[in-house]
């Protein structure tokens, strides 16, 4: 429903406030649908910020994004959907070994879309933002 909803009515996320309305929507909803996802949001929230330089922030289209060395390393929408920004090389690297998907809206960029629904789904996020993490450091 999430791609449906962006694919359809993507426009409206330049609505002032629109877009974060949309995604605690999508965390009301995973409450009842996987009631884990918002400890694990927290988890994932909770390591990336014992990192150093790093920091989250509201994304601008809703979610918790996360910053190392003043950028952007990917943000996470409510519904659990992760967003992780790599070069296109590191992409297609990444998109051979673990279960990552071309972003939901970019798909010729470096943005890569991986959905949490497990404990193991969680580690993987870790692991795929700590990549991200240290590929900007580099």
């Amino acid at each position: 429903m999430f791609d449906w909803i962006v694919t359809h009515f993507g426009f409206l996320k330049h609505v002032p406030l629109l877009p974060h309305v949309f995604d605690a929507w999508l965390k009301l909803v995973s409450l009842f649908t996987n009631k884990n996802l918002s400890d694990y949001i927290d988890d994932i929230e909770a390591e990336v910020l014992s990192w150093q330089h790093t920091d989250v922030s509201a994304h601008k289209y809703g979610g918790v994004q996360f910053n190392a060395f003043n950028r952007e390393l990917g943000h996470i929408h409510g519904n659990g959907l992760l967003d992780i920004l790599f070069s296109q090389t590191q992409k297609l690297v990444l998109m051979n070994r673990y279960p990552i998907q071309h972003h939901h809206v970019f798909k010729h960029s470096g943005w890569v879309s991986f959905k949490i629904k497990t404990v193991s789904d969680k580690k993987l996020a870790i692991e795929l933002l700590r990549a991200a993490y240290i590929q900007n450091n580099s």
